[in-house]
Formats: C-alpha cells, structure tokens, sequence
C-alpha cells in the first residue's frame, strides 16, 4: 500500500507540535490528510490484522499452539511484539459470532421432486364411510390408514402425555393468566399469592399465549446468539476473580489474571470458530462412513483441546508444580464451570421472560 501524500502544513493535527517529516516527534502520527477515502481504510484494516510482517499471526500462531506465552511475554513487558490483549479479544470476538451469525443454524433438508417419486395408487376407504365413533384410531385403522401395532403404541403416548400441556414449553399447572388469577382469588391450594413468583409466573405464560412453540425457539435463538458475546465478556472479570483467590495475591496481582483470562478467552473463541467450521463440513465428510469418522475425529480433538489447554497455560503462567498446578487446574474449572453454568441459566430465563 503507497504512502499517503503529505499535508501541506507543518502543524500536527493531533497534537498541534511542528512537524518536519512525515511523523510528528511528539505523539508519531502520521501528518497525511484527515479525509480517507473507503479503499484506504480497507487496505489499511487488511494491512493491519494480516500481514505477515505484523504482529497479527505472530500473535494467533503463540495463542494457539504455546499455551500463556502470550501472557507471559506481555507481562514481562513485550506489548509491541504482539497485539494488545484487549484489542485481540475484540477482534476474535467480532469475527467469531460475526461468522457464526451469517451462516445458517441448518439446513433444511430438500424435498424430492415429485416428479422422481413413482405414483402409487391404493384404493383407501374414505374416512366419512365410517361411522361416527370409528372416526378416531380406531377408524384409522379399520381403513388400513395405520397398523394395530402403530394403534396400540399412539394410544399409549395418548395416555402419558394427557397431563401435559400441549401449548407450553413447561406444563406449569395454569392453561393462561386468567385461569391464575381465577385460582389466586378463590384461594386454592398450593397457588401462594408471592409477588416474585406471581410476577415470573405472569411473564411466562404471557411468553405462551403470545406464540407458538416454533416462535418461542426462533426468537429464544436469536436473542441468545445475538447477546451470548455480552455475557461472556461480562463473565471475563468473574473468571480472572476466581483465578485471583486460588494463586499468590502477592505475587500476581489481579491485572495479571485479567490478561491471562483475555488471552485465554481469546483461545476459547478461536476454537468455537474452528469447530464451527469443521461442523459445517459434515454435508461433505458424510458421503461415507470413512469421511463421517474423519469428521467426528476432528470435531472430537477439537473439544478436547479446548479442555486441555487450560491447564499447561495455568502451570506456565502461574509456575505452579505439576500437581499442585493440577489440583489447582481442576478446581478453578470446575467451579467456573458450574458459576458460568447458573450464569447461563439465569441468562437463558431473562431471555425467555423478555422475548418480543
């Protein structure tokens, strides 16, 4: 990419000191012309985050594959060598769920022409020749529409599931608001007048009558893909915290956590991408039961690398023995583990009460 001309003026537009050359002397920005056109920010966002004499893939290539060098090298006051903890996080994170969003959640299988399909006439009995009692099952399949066997198993289904409501995602013992208020007011039992629970009890069934099962899952998808990278940079702080109280308080401050837990979250990021990638080749890797296993392979080291490379990064970084640094390891994911877990079920019930 040529080298912007330069501007006439010797006054730095930044800084106001007098500039010489190209670099202003007292805060080094480039004294070029403010108005960019959109092909000169283009090439300069590409320049920036992939050439190969950046600090970009000497970042990635460290993140990946030298589990805390990153965190190590940056603590130890290496910070132009590689990119910015936090501008990396921000990068990674942009792409990630940028991507994911823009790529179909399935695909929808498609419909055989009819054309392909050979015309099968059978001569079924119409239903309205049945009596009005053998108008169910039963008539069904006096008409040879099911077989006894399919009868019997429907009428058992039938039977277990009678309890249940068929509109709602969780049979909470109430068809509709109405009926709530009905039983609240005629004081039934085990309906208590909380104003909490009244309150989560009025919302989710508002969320029932006001859609369908198919609407509650699209838009319960939506909203959590498009604020799942909120709660993950929100729970960043929580992990580094974590981290904090089982190692050296002394030793390691908690900034030092901070940038460890934003490389590794980086990683994380990185690896979500990657298996996403390699769960979309499945159409492909499915063609044979050999490719099939090639894919389930992949996807499989994937995961487990995710879950193994927490812990030489804690040993690295931390200079922990090994099985003091494993015990250590172990309970720092595991209670991040289940913290994250209660986070993400208090978040996925916010989602559900205040979906539109």
């Amino acid at each position: 990419m040529g080298k912007a001309p330069l501007r006439h003026d010797k006054n730095c537009l930044n800084c106001g000191h007098h500039v010489e050359k190209r670099f202003c002397p007292n805060c080094g920005q480039e004294n070029t012309t403010s108005r960019k056109n959109f092909h000169h920010i283009f090439n300069h966002f590409f320049k920036d985050f992939t050439n190969y004499d950046s600090a970009f893939w000497r970042t990635i290539y460290n993140l990946l594959f030298r589990p805390a060098a990153l965190s190590k090298a940056y603590m130890a006051g290496k910070r132009l060598y590689y990119l910015n903890p936090i501008r990396l996080y921000i990068f990674i994170s942009f792409i990630t769920f940028f991507v994911i969003s823009v790529f179909p959640n399935n695909t929808e299988p498609k419909e055989v022409a009819t054309s392909q399909i050979p015309a099968q006439k059978s001569i079924i009995p119409s239903v309205d020749s049945l009596r009005i009692e053998e108008r169910g099952i039963n008539g069904l399949t006096k008409i040879g529409v099911i077989s006894q066997e399919s009868n019997d198993t429907i009428k058992k289904l039938l039977k277990e599931t009678k309890e249940i409501n068929s509109k709602g995602i969780i049979n909470l013992g109430f068809e509709n608001i109405n009926e709530l208020d009905s039983l609240q007011k005629s004081g039934a039992k085990n309906i208590e007048v909380n104003s909490i629970k009244n309150y989560f009890l009025k919302k989710w069934l508002t969320v029932e009558e006001e859609h369908t099962e198919e609407e509650i899952f699209k838009e319960f998808s939506e909203s959590f893909r498009n604020n799942f990278p909120k709660v993950l940079f929100i729970y960043m702080p929580i992990f580094a915290f974590i981290l904090w109280i089982f190692n050296n308080k002394k030793k390691y401050y908690y900034f030092d956590h901070a940038i460890f837990t934003l490389h590794y979250f980086s990683f994380l990021l990185i690896m979500i991408l990657v298996i996403f990638f390699i769960d979309k080749l499945k159409p492909l890797l499915s063609v044979s039961p050999g490719l099939a296993w090639v894919h389930l392979g992949l996807k499989s080291i994937g995961v487990l690398f995710m879950f193994y490379y927490f812990f030489p990064a804690h040993r690295l970084f931390y200079k922990d023995k090994f099985f003091l640094s494993f015990v250590k390891s172990a309970l720092v994911y595991s209670i991040n583990l289940f913290v994250f877990s209660v986070i993400l079920v208090l978040f996925s019930l916010f989602t559900y009460l205040n979906l539109d």
